[in-house]
């Protein structure tokens, strides 16, 4: 361009592989390359719907073509900001490729919708994010897939529900918002011995504390929202597996649903994505004190947390988790509606709301009956299993980047009678 000042000679040197660097590495560097004409390092937030292109390259249907092989031709199928995002979510869990999507829903639809068809039957795990349960048992159903909720911790209740027409395991771990793990390797055999593909919302883990692939998981979906951008300020979700089953949700999911993630996001959550490993150690180090701090509090009847020692399930948290993780879900001994309300009035610096997995730290009741009413509607021995962690309220404390003394102080002042 006249006028403009050209950046430097790039390098004949290759940048390093996703594969050749260090996990934490890869949340900075995973595809990055400096803009060739302006040397720039950070990525180009890249807002043009539209794309030159010359004829004969492209083809009017997306059907069928892998569209990361096409140039760049409508936002909508790919955008070099959104494509730089995924490139990086591919590094970042060890995988072929990934698709980003306007939210962490959006991409469970994109897999079912996709994998899924009328006749087919889907396991789903029992216990996992609200938006998830209820379009797998209250929306597919309409489409004739049909769906059985499973206690996916116990391989024996897996193998039970198969059906000759299961074609999808879907599991969250750890799950929301009991924090209760599914053990993926011994899921993964379940899943292969069948030939039934396994899908993992590790939203709550992200890549920092479980790669799902390493442990034989066919596909990774994530609410971007939430830990992966960090700052309560993007909304975002991703499939991230082998390139041809992404492929395939491409050209189908992603070009037909419609939920395209913007590049304005997609740069946002590229910006979060650089801080990940710090974000997450460090939250994970204050959860740890937190969870000790509520465990010796009198008010409080239950405390979980996947890096406890009196987790029930440690040792396959050992096995397949590298931190704890920073989130927590306690009861109380007195009403947990009581006790909410008094978080309300009383926080200072955690905030009561929904969501979760950002910068700042967050808390809200999830009540039992309510819960069930609206969402998970179990009978029998499926509620006695969730009310063996949840009691008649669970807590869900999103740990955020704040000292831990401020935040042990609004407990306490939330607690206190």
């Amino acid at each position: 361009m006249k006028g403009q000042r050209k950046g430097p000679e790039m390098s004949d040197h290759p940048k390093l592989p996703p594969a050749e660097m260090q996990p934490a590495t890869r949340a900075l560097d995973a595809g990055l390359a400096p803009d060739p004409f302006t040397g720039a390092i950070a990525p180009n937030l890249v807002a043009s719907v539209n794309n030159v292109f010359i004829p004969g390259s492209a083809g009017f249907s997306a059907e069928g073509a892998d569209l990361t092989e096409q140039p760049f031709l409508y936002a909508r199928w790919t955008n070099p900001t959104t494509r730089a995002l995924e490139e990086r979510l591919a590094g970042l869990e060890g995988a072929e490729d990934a698709l980003a999507t306007a939210t962490g829903v959006a991409a469970a639809a994109a897999v079912f919708l996709t994998l899924l068809k009328s006749g087919d039957h889907l396991i789903v795990s029992e216990v996992c994010y609200a938006g998830v349960y209820e379009l797998s048992t209250r929306v597919l159903p309409d489409f004739g897939i049909a769906v059985t909720a499973c206690d996916l911790t116990d391989p024996a209740a897996v193998r039970a529900a198969l059906r000759p027409t299961t074609r999808l395991i879907h599991a969250e771990t750890p799950c929301n918002p009991l924090l209760r793990l599914t053990d993926l390797a011994a899921l993964s055999q379940v899943a292969r011995e069948a030939g039934v593909l396994l899908s993992v919302d590790s939203t709550l883990a992200t890549p920092v504390i479980t790669r799902p692939l390493d442990h034989g998981v066919d596909l990774v979906i994530h609410s971007l929202t939430k830990f992966m951008n960090g700052h309560g300020d993007a909304l975002g979700g991703a499939v991230i597996g082998r390139k041809d089953l992404i492929s395939r949700i491409r050209s189908r999911a992603g070009v037909y649903l419609g939920a395209s993630l913007s590049a304005q996001n997609a740069w946002l959550i590229l910006r979060g994505l650089d801080t990940l490993f710090p974000r997450m150690r460090m939250a994970s180090q204050t959860a740890g004190e937190l969870a000790a701090w509520l465990a010796r509090n009198p008010a409080v009847a239950r405390v979980t947390w996947p890096g406890a020692e009196d987790h029930p399930q440690l040792t396959l948290a050992k096995r397949q988790m590298a931190l704890g993780g920073a989130m927590i879900a306690f009861q109380t001994r007195q009403d947990p509606s009581i006790i909410a309300q008094r978080m309300a009035d009383r926080f200072r610096v955690i905030h009561y709301a929904f969501s979760l997995g950002h910068q700042r730290s967050i808390c809200v009741l999830i009540g039992t009956d309510e819960i069930q009413r609206s969402t998970f509607r179990m009978e029998g021995t499926a509620r006695k299993r969730w009310q063996d962690w949840a009691g008649e309220g669970v807590f869900r404390l999103s740990v955020g980047l704040e000292d831990p003394a401020d935040l042990i102080a609004d407990l306490d002042r939330a607690l206190r009678e």
